[in-house]
């Protein structure tokens, strides 16, 4: 027995591409976002603690941990951070300066494709961003774990 598989279109496949990039660019985000209230609560925790008298290893590898914190943070907030260039001639910020007849004659072609390959870029950008910042949370974990193993020995 075969089945046949109703053939899919260009704009059924171009509408389902608009709606998963969209989505991945709001993942990141809402991810972006989580990152930033654990790494902001690992800073301030640290910040409590900066006066106590630790020894010179333990501070030092403690602000090596701040200081990855801090990068992951200041990467974090670029993801999070509007990207409001209208290069895609499909979204608010392209449409934001024109007038009314000509928003309605830049709506008689199809620009989901050029939407597509933008918000592409914006997610690969923001996914690079926040792997990059997850890469230095971790490391910034990694040494809090030593510095607190130095403090002890």
């Amino acid at each position: 027995m075969t089945t046949t598989v109703p053939a899919v279109s260009e704009d059924t496949n171009l509408d389902a591409a608009c709606t998963a990039v969209t989505a991945e660019v709001a993942r990141t985000d809402g991810k972006a976002s989580l990152l930033l209230a654990f790494d902001g609560a690992v800073l301030a925790g640290l910040a409590t603690g900066a006066d106590t008298n630790l020894p010179a290893v333990t501070k030092t590898v403690g602000a090596m941990a701040v200081l990855a914190l801090a990068a992951a943070a200041a990467l974090l907030l670029f993801v999070v951070r509007p990207q409001l260039g209208g290069a895609d001639r499909a979204s608010f910020p392209y449409w934001a300066d024109m007038d009314d007849d000509t928003i309605r004659a830049s709506m008689c072609g199809d620009a989901r494709p050029a939407r597509i390959r933008v918000l592409s870029n914006i997610a690969v950008r923001k996914y690079t961003r926040l792997r990059r910042a997850v890469d230095l949370s971790l490391a910034a974990l990694a040494l809090l774990l030593a510095a607190a193993t130095s403090a002890l020995v």
